[in-house]
């Protein structure tokens, strides 16, 4: 099955796809032959990903968004190519498509009309589909992840859904591509979708990879329009960046004051022999959302608790959405070996 997507191909706030090497070169020399692996902030699932093949991996990530990814990428569950190509090759032979919920709020805002109408007929047929039983759980999921991916490369944004672009480019025409899903029946991760800090109190893994949001910047508010795809509850969206009103459910502590608390907490309850925590030096610079909510002395102080603790560090370009650029960004890889 030919796809031009992988899974680092989705635009995404702190995605460690570049700093890839350095994790797991500091992993691999510091926790020693170790055989499972939590990513506990899994995001785009990059990390966990980058160790699929050599180790047992648990992955969680509040976003509904994100864990039908996992289930894509990692998933165990009977799915057919064949039935999902078919799928697709129908959906992107059709040339007309109607005015939907999809097209009224996002239409000439984060897409084109005609690529919102596309986008809204594809999310309707997958639900079709789903509710008559003509696709399992799992192919649901793929078509959905496949969605996604294929919106974000026609998406009038800079990487999220905070805000869009006042110029459309109507030549970026959407296709829906189907994702080259994990079809391995023996490797499969563990999936979750919990706060982070329930979920450490109820499982084990040998090393605990952490990045968790540390600004002001709410990944549910960030990638809202995705999240909002996914459940298709169509709600009532408001202001100009068309969100719904109540979304306390993907809420994080780790974006307010209570940060540190929550930190502490988490860090305090995890189950595991190594702890790693990425962290970037953003504390008092940049916008002022971007900046952090935990400083590194309240981080090491916390892992001290639990451990002996290593830092180590390498220079590094996030990608951020053209407000926080920083000189001398340095990104810090905290291990920690659990007492």
């Amino acid at each position: 099955m030919e796809s031009e997507f992988t899974i680092a191909s989705r635009r995404y706030l702190g995605a460690k796809t570049k700093l890839l090497d350095f994790i797991d070169t500091t992993i691999s020399r510091e926790c020693g032959k170790f055989s499972t692996l939590l990513d506990l902030f899994g995001g785009t699932g990059v990390v966990a990903n980058h160790f699929f093949d050599r180790k047992k991996i648990l992955i969680n990530d509040l976003l509904e968004s994100n864990y039908h990814s996992y289930v894509t990428w990692f998933g165990s569950g009977r799915a057919s190519e064949k039935k999902l190509s078919n799928i697709v090759n129908g959906i992107n032979s059709i040339g007309y498509f109607s005015s939907n919920y999809f097209s009224v709020n996002y239409g000439n805002r984060y897409f084109s009309l005609d690529n919102a109408k596309k986008i809204g007929f594809i999310r309707s047929e997958i639900e079709k589909l789903s509710l008559s039983n003509e696709i399992n759980s799992r192919e649901k999921s793929i078509l959905l992840t496949s969605l996604i991916y294929s919106a974000d490369r026609v998406a009038n944004t800079c990487g999220h859904y905070d805000a869009y672009r006042k110029k459309i480019d109507k030549n970026s025409l959407f296709q829906l591509k189907l994702l080259k899903f994990n079809t391995c029946k023996n490797n499969y991760a563990e999936i979750f979708q919990k706060d982070a800090n329930e979920l450490v109190r109820k499982v084990y893994a040998d090393v605990v990879y952490i990045d968790p949001p540390y600004n002001s910047r709410q990944y549910g508010d960030a990638y809202h329009l995705l999240e909002n795809l996914v459940a298709w509850d169509k709600p009532k969206l408001v202001g100009i960046a068309k969100k719904k009103l109540d979304r306390s459910v993907t809420k994080s502590k780790y974006c307010t004051r209570e940060a540190n608390l929550v930190f502490t907490d988490l860090i305090g309850n995890i189950q595991a022999k190594y702890i790693v925590v990425s962290y970037n030096n953003m504390e008092q610079r940049g916008n002022v959302r971007s900046q952090a909510k935990i400083s590194r002395q309240e981080i090491e102080e916390t892992l001290l608790r639990r451990g002996k603790l290593k830092i180590f560090q390498k220079n590094y370009s996030q990608f951020n959405a053209g407000k926080t650029f920083k000189e001398d960004h340095k990104e810090l890889l905290y291990v920690c070996k659990i007492k």
